[in-house]
């Protein structure tokens, strides 16, 4: 005499939206169709994650260049706007120019420098006008007239921003003594070591900022500006000086 069957129970999952059936007594389980579907639902979902490329170049390696200048009463003329105008021209026509912020602030104080330094958190700081050796770079007072801003001084500046400036270019005659005081916190300086002509002045910025918007070291920059002097023909390539922060 034969026994009756047992009724079958099926048992059914949800698993990433698609169904598996799972069959008492036949120990088989039908997942085939679940695992595409739950791979195209992990490839959208990273899909919805991914940051887009652009927006990491802008967020995360961004630095913003400080253009300051200044041409007070009393003293020659300077080609600053011509100065300005090819380096932005060069950083714009560069591969990596979304990485690059230019903000100018002109005919500078001392607190016009203190308050640019707050308001854009700059990574790379440049000052053109006059220098004067020991006495100072030469910065304006409030009626427009010279005012020497030393060495020490803007040492004690940078002092504070020490953890974020990591370049800082003084394209001013005789600007080698603040170069030297300022390298005491900040890891590259560029000053003259003498007289510097307008467009041997123009020529390192404009080589120097190429290549650094190339991706090239602040080192390599400073050799390629140097050698754009000499390309223009102009023999004034040994007045920039690398100072490196000291220990």
């Amino acid at each position: 005499m034969s026994q009756s069957d047992p009724p079958s129970t099926h048992n059914t999952f949800n698993i990433s939206g698609s169904s598996i059936t799972n069959l008492t007594g036949s120990g088989s389980i039908h997942y085939n169709e679940a695992i595409p579907k739950a791979e195209n639902q992990n490839a959208q979902v990273l899909n919805q994650q991914t940051v887009p490329e652009s927006n990491l170049s802008r967020t995360s390696v961004v630095k913003t260049i400080l253009f300051l200048a200044a041409n007070p009463k009393g003293t020659s003329q300077l080609r600053l706007q011509e100065e300005v105008r090819e380096i932005d021209a060069g950083l714009q026509r560069s591969k990596l120019r979304d990485r690059f912020l230019l903000e100018q602030r002109w005919a500078v104080r001392s607190r016009d420098v203190q308050r640019a330094m707050l308001d854009f958190s700059p990574q790379i700081v440049h000052f053109s006008g006059h220098g004067g050796g020991e006495e100072g770079l030469v910065l304006e007072d409030e009626t427009g007239n010279i005012k020497f801003l030393d060495g020490d001084a803007l040492a004690s500046l940078f002092e504070l921003f020490s953890e974020q400036v990591e370049c800082v270019i003084l394209n001013a005659c005789y600007s080698k003594v603040q170069a030297k005081a300022i390298s005491y916190h900040v890891p590259y300086v560029i000053g003259m070591n003498k007289a510097i002509g307008d467009n041997a002045a123009i020529e390192f910025a404009v080589g120097f900022y190429d290549a650094l918007a190339s991706g090239k070291s602040v080192e390599f920059a400073y050799k390629f500006g140097c050698s754009s002097i000499r390309m223009a023909g102009i023999a004034e390539h040994l007045t920039p000086i690398l100072e490196k922060k000291s220990s």
